[in-house]
């Protein structure tokens, strides 16, 4: 059998499992690629092997990828791609596992992904002020 190319499996993957649109796994995989990056970049010793990525650090490497590339708007982009929650990559990546374009260890898990920050702390937080803004109404005035 051929092996299929990534547009490919993502095609078969949201045929079985609608749940997510097609871009929302370009997004995973590119923020893969990202996050990969970053961490050889941080870390010596990561660069010089080839790089296992945690559930957990690829939630906040998805999370900064996100910012980055959508800033304010993250959320609605990713809501719109049926992403609603860090479980929701978790469930991504274990489809493109079952088609062994991802890998894992013994040690990977779905839940993994759960539970490590809520989309609103995430992708809208950061865009509100940092403190109420003062009144400046006139007061009395009609």
């Amino acid at each position: 059998m051929q092996d299929l190319d990534f547009d490919e499996v993502v095609s078969l993957i949201c045929k079985e499992d609608g749940r997510f649109d097609r871009p929302a796994y370009q997004f995973l995989r590119q923020g893969l690629d990202a996050t990969v990056k970053e961490l050889k970049k941080r870390d010596a010793k990561r660069a010089q092997q080839s790089l296992h990525v945690s559930g957990p650090e690829l939630l906040e490497g998805l999370k900064d990828y996100a910012l980055e590339q959508y800033g304010p708007l993250a959320k609605t982009v990713l809501n719109s791609w049926g992403i609603t929650r860090g479980a929701d990559f978790g469930d991504m990546v274990f489809n493109l596992i079952e088609y062994n374009v991802f890998s894992k260890t013994d040690a990977d898990r779905r839940e993994d992904f759960s539970d490590t920050y809520t989309f609103e702390d995430a992708f809208v937080k950061p865009f509100l002020p940092a403190r109420p803004r003062a009144d400046t109404s006139p007061r009395g005035s009609v």
